[in-house]
């Protein structure tokens, strides 16, 4: 970072500063002030387009507590340097391996719609960047998180410790299966679209507790859903929005 303290002559020190500013990742000049006002006007955005779904959604603003923590979370740290510029735009972003980090809007909601709070422990299929893992963790829940992709799930690690969120659970391997040893949830989040829900998946849900996911055809347009689970085990189905996510990656995926 340039250190405007710094005492630079008056036109080369200008020329020095500028390059060094060019030639780094966007928002390696920026301050934190700039990164937090960056986040600001994303949370206003995404306000703005859930107050747009509220007849969808059941909700017309943000909880408090997720809005909050949109403001923490340094979304830049989760994205790739070559898409850095677009860090803080509402909408999702590539983050290699055919997959990618999710619109801000949609981590927000879905987090919403989980309805869990500090303490609570929820089981995530496909970490991706981290980004709504580390959402999730800033609002005091602690997350256990399944990558199918090696490299994604590595990537994820260093994100989270970056970024200040190394208690969440992340490992590499079939999210199908859950975490059996960590269950059972309060939530369970799938940023993946399936087709269909895992049993196991059903059977590591608390009773009470709540499902969100992508249902639907993997290659077109699916419903954003939440599954909640009744006394006797039984899921009641009610389907959100239609969205867009990208495939699950294993058995019931492609």
């Amino acid at each position: 970072m340039t250190d405007r303290r710094s005492p630079f002559r008056p036109l080369g020190g200008l020329l020095i500063a500028v390059g060094f500013c060019l030639l780094t990742p966007l928002n390696a000049c920026a301050s934190e002030h700039d990164m937090t006002a960056e986040r600001q006007r994303l949370v206003e955005k995404i306000e703005a387009e859930v107050r747009m779904t509220a007849p969808e959604l059941g909700f017309a603003r943000l909880d408090p507590r997720v809005a909050e923590a949109m403001l923490r979370v340094p979304r830049h740290a989760f994205v790739p340097n070559a898409q850095r510029a677009l860090a803080y735009a509402n909408h999702p972003l590539p983050i290699g391996g055919g997959q990618t980090i999710s619109q801000p809007y949609i981590v927000a909601i879905m987090s919403q719609l989980l309805d869990v709070g500090p303490g609570d422990r929820v089981f995530e299929l496909g970490t991706g960047s981290g980004y709504q893992a580390a959402v999730l963790a800033d609002m005091g829940v602690e997350v256990y998180s399944v990558e199918i992709v090696p490299e994604l799930a590595e990537r994820a690690r260093t994100n989270l410790e970056t970024a200040g969120y190394p208690q969440v659970q992340v490992r590499a391997g079939d999210g199908w299966l859950g975490w059996p040893e960590a269950a059972p949830f309060d939530g369970i989040i799938l940023t993946a679209a399936a087709p269909v829900i895992p049993e196991q998946l059903i059977d590591q849900l608390k009773p009470g507790g709540r499902l969100v996911m992508p249902i639907g055809e993997t290659h077109g347009v699916q419903q954003l859903a939440i599954f909640d689970k009744d006394e006797d085990g039984n899921l009641r189905r009610r389907d959100l929005l239609p969205v867009r996510f990208v495939p699950v990656t294993g058995p019931l995926g492609d």
